[in-house]
């Protein structure tokens, strides 16, 4: 028979009869080395005393436990419904005391455990609310669209003008899938960034390489002054990614004829590299918002974008121990600077 696996009331039963079988044992004991029958009266009175002391112990302890147990039910409902939290006991050195304080650790992983679901719940309702407030319009675009083509003849300058609207709203749907896709995968941990040495001026020639079409169309000048032997313990691909959407919203707010300029400067401890051009700039009450999933400008939506570039840009920046400053000036162009760390 385990111990462990004994009823109180059992293991109290089991006690009282040790404790009358050993002092019978000793008055038998006593008697026999003595032959006084005092030794015998003496030893039932003890016993019964012992008996008596022993039971009223049991009924406190019952007591005790009968309490403890009700208010651990109690305590423990409060838990589950997140509405009580355990009552911290002065005294630390008693069984009850230590099992108090277990249950107020549980009860504060519990709370923090159901504040990351509220906030993961209220992330995803968000991101949701998000991505259908972006698709809504193209979609619209594209059924109204599509209904025309359906519904009545058009020429075939008005066939050709339709299809290119309908290519340029499924372009704007494949880049907003791409960019959440990219956002969620490094979110969610499922791409990890691989730093290495590597040369920067590398990774800004891989960004700038995806800007030079756009920028030559609209006559936009872009310069780069980047030592070419300066290595730095970075992810390539993705720091890449980031410098790009910094370039890419660049050339988008930049009138025709403008400039962009890319300098880099090394510090003690990081590395700066600075987005600059001359476009319509970013008022201060906004260059806190500008870096928040979706958000635009209320002056800028006539430009093409959804509005995650600088919010990608940011993550993938920090995730490799750096950070993301700007400086801007309506008409006066902004300045994004990069600050990436040696090591």
């Amino acid at each position: 028979m385990k111990l462990n696996r004994l009823s109180v009331k059992s293991l109290c039963l089991l006690i009282g009869a040790g404790t009358l079988f050993l002092m019978l044992l000793l008055t038998g004991l006593f008697f026999a080395l003595t032959g006084d029958k005092m030794i015998l009266l003496c030893g039932a009175g003890l016993t019964a005393c012992a008996l008596i002391g022993l039971a009223f112990l049991v009924l406190l302890f019952g007591k005790r436990l009968s309490l403890f147990t009700n208010d651990l039910c109690r305590i423990l409902d409060g838990m589950i419904s997140g509405n009580e939290e355990p009552e911290e006991l002065l005294d630390s050195e008693t069984l009850f005391a230590r099992i108090g304080h277990r249950l107020s650790r549980l009860y504060n992983i519990m709370q923090e455990n159901r504040r990351k679901v509220d906030a993961e719940r209220a992330e995803l309702q968000m991101l949701v609310s998000d991505i259908s407030h972006q698709v809504k319009t193209p979609v619209a675009n594209l059924k109204m669209v599509t209904d025309t083509l359906l519904s009545k003849p058009v020429t075939e300058a008005e066939r050709t003008d339709f299809l290119q609207g309908i290519r340029g709203q499924t372009d704007k749907l494949d880049f907003l899938f791409q960019a959440l896709v990219k956002t969620s995968r490094l979110e969610t941990g499922t791409i990890r960034l691989e730093k290495k040495d590597s040369l920067l001026f590398d990774t800004l020639a891989m960004a700038c390489s995806e800007i030079v079409y756009d920028a030559e169309k609209k006559d936009i000048s872009v310069s780069v002054d980047c030592p070419e032997d300066l290595s730095l313990y970075h992810d390539s691909k993705w720091t890449a990614e980031a410098l790009f959407n910094l370039l890419d919203n660049a050339v988008k707010y930049t009138p025709v004829g403008g400039k962009i300029v890319v300098t880099v400067e090394q510090w003690e401890m990081y590395v700066k590299v600075n987005v600059a051009d001359t476009g319509k700039g970013i008022s201060e009450s906004n260059q806190a918002a500008i870096f928040r999933r979706f958000y635009r400008e209320d002056r800028v939506h006539d430009k093409p974008g959804v509005g995650i570039g600088l919010y990608l840009a940011r993550e993938i920046i920090t995730m490799q121990g750096g950070y993301i400053k700007v400086s801007s000036e309506v008409g006066k162009g902004s300045v994004f600077s990069v600050f990436l760390p040696i090591r």
